[in-house]
């Protein structure tokens, strides 16, 4: 049994595939298996996996008829056994010291359930100044406290980089499919089981940007679908049994995160501004206070719904001064 197997789903990727994998196969690392999935590919896809796979007997190739990224993962998850179980897309390259690293991280805290690593986006051409910021904020969550703290901002672990304890993955069902992100709906059911994540403070994997990627092209990513899913997992983890919230933010986050709260039953009760033409208004039926009233929200799960750059590290100093902890009275959102 290897140590760490490396899920691989690829389809229509023959231009990029063997890069992606030959950066796992001369991995430091060598103890591993590279499980590939041809995910219904109409181009050479297959054929150059098949020809990985007659030079390295560590590659295992399988056969997909196109079902989409999480049956595809699935398929490969029950075909692996090993300890640990790594992602990697087809058209991403791996640091040679990746695996080693991050298998060294879950080894020495054995709360980990998942690590990633900081990423670099390249070709730079292609990179939009959205994914920049993502990658910018990503890059930051260097400790799992700091995943923890924000893990309703946005998925605090890049998919592609991240290495897995093999028997969280399976307590957790492996990758659900549905009408959302499959990768942070994952990290979202981690962390409800009381699994840590975390990212090795380097940059271990070069994350390629493009006009095609899924994360712009398919509607599960919209988001929409993000809020919807940071929604069921509020609802069922801090929110579980309220009925109102205060939401910090009367913007069109705010707003967004009010509408998306009342589909599953929960109304604001009170709005926090720091807008003095906000103040004194009502949005969604509540109240739109000043922030110096902010411990009229006292007693409330309070949502930091504020997407402003820089505003988010001002707005926990202020609450932390009036005596509000965050994860226990207050979470931050977008």
């Amino acid at each position: 049994m290897p140590r760490v197997a490396v899920l691989l789903p690829a389809r229509d990727a023959a231009r990029t595939v063997r890069a992606a994998a030959a950066s796992i196969l001369r991995q430091s690392l060598r103890d591993l298996a590279l499980v590939a999935v041809d995910d219904g590919s109409r181009d050479a896809t297959a054929a150059v996996l098949e020809g990985l796979a007659a030079r390295d007997r560590r590659v295992t190739v399988l056969r997909g008829p196109g079902e989409g990224i999480a049956p595809a993962l699935n398929r490969a998850l029950a075909a692996a056994d090993a300890e640990y179980l790594a992602r990697m897309d087809a058209d991403d390259v791996a640091h040679p010291r990746r695996l080693e690293r991050q298998l060294a991280a879950l080894a020495a805290d054995p709360a980990l359930a998942a690590v990633g690593s900081r990423v670099r986006l390249f070709p730079r051409r292609e990179v939009r100044p959205g994914m920049a910021r993502y990658a910018a904020w990503l890059n930051g969550l260097t400790a799992p406290a700091l995943c923890a703290r924000d893990l309703f901002v946005e998925a605090p672990l890049v998919h592609p980089a991240a290495t897995l304890r093999a028997s969280a993955l399976r307590a957790a069902g492996g990758w659900r499919q549905g009408d959302f992100p499959e990768d942070y709906d994952l990290w979202l059911r981690l962390a409800a089981a009381g699994g840590r994540l975390g990212n090795v403070p380097e940059t271990l994997l070069d994350w390629r940007e493009s006009p095609g990627r899924l994360t712009r092209a398919d509607p599960r990513y919209a988001l929409s679908r993000h809020m919807a899913l940071k929604v069921e997992h509020l609802a069922a983890g801090p929110l579980a049994g309220r009925r109102e919230v205060a939401i910090w933010g009367a913007g069109e986050t705010g707003r967004a995160f009010a509408r998306a709260l009342g589909a599953a039953g929960i109304a604001p009760a009170l709005f926090v501004e720091v807008d003095r033409k906000k103040v004194g208004r009502r949005v969604a039926g509540a109240e739109v206070v000043g922030y110096e009233d902010a411990a009229r929200a006292r007693g409330l799960p309070l949502l930091v719904a504020v997407g402003a750059p820089g505003a988010r590290p001002l707005i926990r100093a202020e609450l932390e001064k009036q005596g509000f902890r965050e994860l226990r009275d207050f979470w931050c959102v977008a």
